[in-house]
């Protein structure tokens, strides 16, 4: 027998995910203006920042603080595999979205930026659900899967325009409100496409199996990753702030000594 199973929100978490996608979003779009170094030629550890921040951190992290603010009443389990190959598909993908349009901002460079980070937060999520197990299936509608990849690539190519074109901290503030919102309505449209079909009798039951998590550890696990690309992309601005400084001060030494 199967059974389709009912689903509400936790608003405080839902609130929690877009805030996280927002921060994410704007330490990515800060990073971004700083790919361009001496001579046009990419500087690679804002690539990787910018790719930690809004793949890891805006992407990954809220999706997964998105899933805890459902309830569908079933036993929840993630599969560590898919998790993490989510992870590194969204961080990669993300990163190579910024550098493309970072190096040398253009209308062209733009949209195929967008294209390719609405695709990446798409592939995220569906990945991302993927790796879910509970005790039956998904039942999708297609019309709502089509809708949440065309919200992702629209939303994302004019954060993209708004956080690179328009360089002031205003624009970059907005830009990231409307990056948070295009992966937080992605996510959720993309919830909506799923159906929890239950073939149990026990629907409660946790999932069990090698490299299975419950949803019980997923805060866990989520914390611990989110706060360790936090602090390598915390270090790398440090001592990109005082390299700057450094700079700056020689430069003033050499026009004082002429």
């Amino acid at each position: 027998m199967s059974t389709v199973m009912s689903t509400s929100y936790n608003a405080s978490f839902v609130a929690l995910s877009y805030a996280i996608a927002a921060i994410g979003a704007f330490v990515a779009l800060t990073a971004a203006t700083r790919i361009a170094g001496p001579g046009g030629r990419l500087n690679m550890i804002n690539v990787l920042s910018a790719g930690l921040a809004l793949g890891g951190i805006g992407v990954w992290s809220m999706h997964f603080i998105g899933m805890l603010a459902l309830d569908v009443r079933m036993g929840i389990g993630y599969s560590l595999p898919e998790t993490l190959v989510s992870l590194v598909a969204a961080v990669l993908a993300t990163a190579a979205a910024m550098a493309w349009v970072g190096v040398k901002p253009s209308m062209g460079r733009l949209i195929g930026a967008g294209v390719l980070l609405g695709l990446a937060v798409c592939v995220m999520h569906y990945l991302g659900m993927y790796g879910m197990r509970f005790a039956g299936f998904f039942q999708w509608s297609s019309e709502l899967v089509g809708l949440s990849i065309v919200i992702a690539i629209v939303a994302a190519t004019a954060a993209l325009w708004l956080g690179l074109v328009v360089r002031n901290i205003a624009a970059r503030v907005a830009a990231s409100l409307i990056m948070a919102a295009a992966v937080c309505a992605m996510h959720y449209t993309g919830m909506a496409a799923a159906d929890f079909v239950c073939t149990s009798p026990n629907p409660m039951a946790t999932p069990q199996g090698f490299g299975i998590i419950s949803s019980l550890q997923l805060p866990v696990l989520v914390s611990v990753l989110a706060l360790g690309m936090a602090f390598v992309i915390s270090v790398d601005q440090a001592f990109q702030h005082f390299a700057l400084g450094e700079q700056r001060r020689m430069a003033a030494m050499r026009r004082a000594a002429r």
